[in-house]
């Protein structure tokens, strides 16, 4: 297996754009959020456009499982303190690399913390030393293998580029920043600063510190010659201090350099025309088969047979997700004729909240707490919308699986839900082009009143298979996004196609 990823562009003597991926988690070999989506996807996105992506993760046990052996490719005596080896492997046609460090990722629970939840103490060292050797591969440290470009995702891989500008041989390698959520900074107390292996320099507002600590999604920023988010909209939305989360200022002071760059979803994976995990497949054109999926999702969720609307929200159940908002009008919406298929984990209390919920509404509520990625395509397949309110969404994932799967997605008006659903408010209804429903202000009375609409246009049916078409034809593959990046990557590399 060669060290660098190549394809049969090569013989015909020309060489891919060679970029490495920094990424804590990826699917299908671990998964807690978007983040894994994403970096997932990147390698297959823009390979068409000749850039050949390795992939490094850390060496979870799920990952072990999927690599198995690997092959060893280098070793670090010392990698903040701990011995470490660099494995190679592929996942189906993509080239992956994985830092072999048990005493860092050895562990059950999650990549983050533990099964109570709780984050592990040292994050910090595991993933500056996942950064640090990042760095070192991206730099050329390690024997055969080179790169034009170097991309991180959020604060778990950002210190990659704090050690490739601060502390390596190769400060003018190309980075790239993609933040996925700025909520999730990586803000650790100061004392850790001089066990990080950087140059005393680093410590400055230009560096590493943020507000007294050690900021890792900050310095990644800092030194990135590119930040994107995976939005327009969030692009914009994070220069101002109610989503910047602290960081506004310097995303500001980046100017031009921020950009956003809409997520996409692979319609392999997420396509109701070939979905085998759902009761009954269908396209735009037989969407009169969903009522069998709607059988499904009432029998699975304990709800009365109903040929009335029919909502789902597959969530975490947290504040950033509004969740807590929907708690508050469940009452409304089964008191219009709705009724709810819940699927999510989180916040106790909002948990315990949906519980008292569907003990009130017996058979109008049903609630499955926990995730289930099968039960996730049933629920699109199944529900008649799906309901979004989330105070602040970089991207959003779930809301382009309901315009796939003619789900009428219920958004607030935010980050990458605005930009990828229409409104269906009258002009755009006359003119044939909505997907959805928006709202502004995660409130209780701005979701009952979309709730309220939402009821309207159901009353429509010929209204309401228009939207769902409109939103099962909407391209959101990868194949924007990936021509996206690749040309991003060229930018800075100085690369043609």
């Amino acid at each position: 297996m060669p060290n660098n990823p190549t394809d049969d562009r090569e013989d015909h003597g020309l060489m891919p754009l060679k970029v490495l991926s920094v990424a804590s988690e990826a699917v299908p070999l671990v998964k807690t959020g978007g983040l894994a989506d994403v970096a997932g996807a990147l390698p297959a996105a823009v390979a068409p456009h000749d850039v050949a992506m390795t992939t490094l993760l850390p060496g979870y046990p799920s990952v072990g499982k999927v690599l198995g052996k690997g092959k060893l490719v280098h070793k670090w005596a010392s990698l903040l303190g701990q011995p470490a080896r660099l494995l190679s492997g592929t996942i189906g046609k993509h080239k992956l690399l994985v830092l072999d460090c048990p005493a860092y990722f050895a562990r059950e629970g999650g990549p983050y913390g533990d099964a109570n939840g709780q984050d592990w103490t040292d994050n910090w060292q595991r993933f500056a030393a996942f950064g640090r050797a990042a760095a070192d591969i991206a730099s050329g440290k390690v024997k055969g293998y080179s790169f034009d470009l170097v991309h991180a995702h959020d604060w778990q891989a950002a210190m990659t580029l704090a050690y490739l500008k601060l502390a390596s041989d190769t400060p003018d390698l190309p980075a790239v920043m993609t933040i996925h959520n700025m909520a999730f900074q990586g803000h650790f107390d100061a004392k850790v600063f001089p066990r990080l292996g950087l140059p005393s320099s680093a410590w400055t507002m230009d560096g590493v510190e943020n507000y007294g600590g050690v900021g890792f999604l900050k310095a990644g920023m800092q030194m990135a010659d590119i930040i994107t988010t995976v939005s327009p909209s969030y692009a914009a939305e994070i220069r101002q201090p109610e989503f910047g989360m602290g960081l506004e200022g310097l995303v500001a002071a980046r100017g031009s350099r921020v950009r956003g760059i809409l997520n996409g979803i692979d319609p392999k994976v997420w396509n109701p025309a070939e979905d085998s995990e759902i009761a009954a497949r269908y396209s735009h054109r037989t969407l009169t088969r969903r009522k069998i999926n709607k059988r499904a999702v009432e029998g699975a969720f304990g709800l009365e047979q109903s040929d009335g609307p029919l909502f789902t929200a597959i969530s975490r159940l947290t504040w950033q997700k509004g969740t807590d908002v929907l708690l508050e009008v469940l009452d409304h919406l089964v008191g219009m004729g709705g009724r709810l298929a819940l699927l999510g984990s989180g916040d106790k209390a909002i948990e315990a909240g949906l519980h008292e919920a569907a003990a009130r509404h017996p058979g109008r509520i049903g609630v499955h707490i926990g995730y289930d990625e099968g039960l996730s395509h049933r629920l699109q397949a199944g529900a008649d919308a799906i309901l979004v309110p989330s105070r602040f969404e970089p991207c959003g994932l779930t809301q382009l699986y309901g315009l796939a799967y003619g789900c009428v997605p219920v958004v607030a008006r935010t980050g990458g839900l605005a930009d990828t659903v229409i409104d269906a408010n009258p002009a755009a209804l006359t003119a044939g082009v909505a997907t959805g429903v928006q709202f502004d202000g995660v409130h209780y009375h701005a979701l009952r009143a979309a709730i309220d609409r939402v009821m309207a246009l159901y009353e429509q049916p010929r209204k309401w298979r228009r939207v769902q078409q409109n939103g099962m034809k909407a391209d959101f593959s990868w194949e924007a996004s990936g021509h996206a990046y690749a040309e991003l990557y060229r930018e800075l590399t100085g690369r043609t196609a």
